[in-house]
């Protein structure tokens, strides 16, 4: 099965412009997410999307490889299935799954990509699958930087907003609550009919990409994970990201390989 990871990176963030070339200890941070997807070892190769020549021409400096697509993508879907296109006419043959690896996630972990592929493996009718992590506080599960999802018994996701779902005050001791996870395997077609899909009214609301495929009546596969990751939406974000990669076992490893 060929099995490709895309990073989709822009410069153009609104609250944090330059975010994937900043740097975390000393490595820019679209570089810790490619160096430890690389790691992963169901992937065929990882590729990093952008329409930025700045980010292209650092990703190449590191041995990476890095595809140029239009500037004019509000989503990372929109890019991920563009780069994907171009990868195949390069390579002369279609992809069986595409893994969108979110740029902004510096602490991504291998074996989470490993997770999010396995019910494909397994499950020929799982189109897309999200992962999700336990909400470890009340700051975090009111955090609207985090996108919060509640799943059925059967590991399904039955919805994704900003705000604090479920109930904090009714739940907290008795419900787990959990945040997407930002690593997102599709089926190469599934990927082009998801861009193809009608935007809906609760995606737009909620600013959540993954409810216009509820909405189109999809299913959507979400794993748990207990690896601890953060996205970067700040500059106090990044800080906090450095002081916890400080130690970082996956980081030592090719900061090490970096200097041979």
């Amino acid at each position: 099965m060929k099995i490709i990871g895309i990073i989709p990176a822009r410069m153009e963030s609104s609250r944090f412009h330059g975010k994937p070339l900043a740097k975390i200890r000393d490595i820019p941070m679209v570089g810790h997410v490619y160096f430890r997807s690389k790691m992963c070892k169901n992937l065929t190769e990882v590729y990093v999307a952008t329409c930025n020549r700045e980010i292209v021409s650092y990703v190449e400096s590191i041995g990476g490889k890095a595809i140029m697509t239009a500037n004019t993508h509000e989503r990372a879907s929109d890019r991920t299935a563009e780069a994907m296109l171009k990868i195949e006419k390069e390579a002369g043959h279609k992809m069986d799954v595409v893994v969108m690896i979110q740029g902004d996630e510096p602490m991504v972990y291998p074996e989470m990509i490993d997770m999010a592929i396995k019910p494909m493996l397994e499950d020929s009718t799982i189109q897309v699958v999200n992962l999700m992590a336990p909400l470890k506080s009340r700051e975090e599960h009111e955090d609207v930087n985090e996108v919060k999802v509640v799943v059925d018994l059967k590991g399904f996701a039955l919805y994704f907003s900003r705000e604090p779902i479920p109930s904090w005050k009714k739940g907290a001791k008795n419900v787990s609550m959990y945040k997407q996870v930002c690593i997102i395997p599709f089926r190469r077609d599934f990927l082009i009919k998801f861009n193809e899909l009608t935007p809906t009214p609760l995606e737009i609301i909620e600013s959540v990409d993954m409810l216009r495929i509820l909405e189109h009546g999809y299913k959507i596969k979400v794993i748990l994970t207990e690896f601890e990751t953060y996205s970067v939406d700040t500059i106090e974000d990044l800080k906090e990201v450095e002081l916890l990669m400080k130690n970082d076992r996956l980081v030592l490893k090719y900061a090490a390989s970096r200097n041979d």
